[in-house]
């Protein structure tokens, strides 16, 4: 059984491929904007739930003996949420609305496996540096944070910005470990199942 990604972030990629998993990948086509003003008046966790849901089944039927993770992520500040910035003139609004402030990194998960179905989010405070106008202005020319929700990353160049997270780090960089983990064990799997193939020895030895 293989993990297959229906997403073409290289953040979760690599969230995967540290913890040992070389994911399928698989960019799942669907319609965001669409799903979200349809969802104009849900709850946030369950928008962002309904657009991981979205992804992972849009490819599910091409693998019905995997295990296929849909993932999307979205930042609510003041009420409202806001996905991936996109341009720098974005990317320059937003960080001067948001920083010196708090707000939450919402991650959705959806899971799909021959056992069984996890929908689940995971939220995360996150709190903003107050960041000068310069460097607001450098790190919306780098454009690594257009592709990012809340236009940031916590793993590389926008981790200067954040002064503090409440919450699992890698739920912030696009997956939650623990979730997948917990889903996984629900699903009757271990985690080193799915891990890339090491022959470990299987009896202890002694230095004789």
């Amino acid at each position: 059984m293989r993990i297959v990604l229906a997403s073409a972030s290289p953040s979760r990629k690599a969230i995967l491929e540290s913890a040992g998993i070389t994911p399928l990948i698989h960019p799942a086509d669907i319609n965001e904007s669409a799903l979200i003003a349809n969802l104009a008046d849900t709850p946030a966790v369950d928008v962002v739930a309904a657009l991981a849901h979205a992804k992972a089944t849009a490819i599910a039927s091409l693998y019905p003996d995997d295990c296929v993770i849909g993932a999307d992520s979205m930042l609510l500040i003041d009420g409202q949420l806001q996905g991936k910035p996109h341009t720098f003139e974005t990317t320059v609004e937003r960080w001067k609305y948001q920083r010196g402030k708090a707000a939450q990194l919402i991650t959705g998960h959806c899971i799909l496996s021959p056992r069984g179905t996890k929908v689940a989010t995971t939220t995360t405070d996150i709190h903003f540096a107050a960041v000068s106008d310069a460097d607001i202005e450098a790190y919306a020319r780098s454009e690594e944070p257009f592709g990012c929700a809340g236009a940031f990353t916590l793993e590389a160049l926008g981790g200067w910005f954040i002064d503090r997270i409440e919450g699992d780090p890698s739920s912030v960089i696009g997956l939650s470990l623990p979730l997948i983990r917990h889903s996984l064990y629900e699903f009757g799997y271990n985690v080193h199942e799915f891990w890339n193939r090491v022959d470990y020895p299987t009896t202890s030895t002694t230095e004789k």
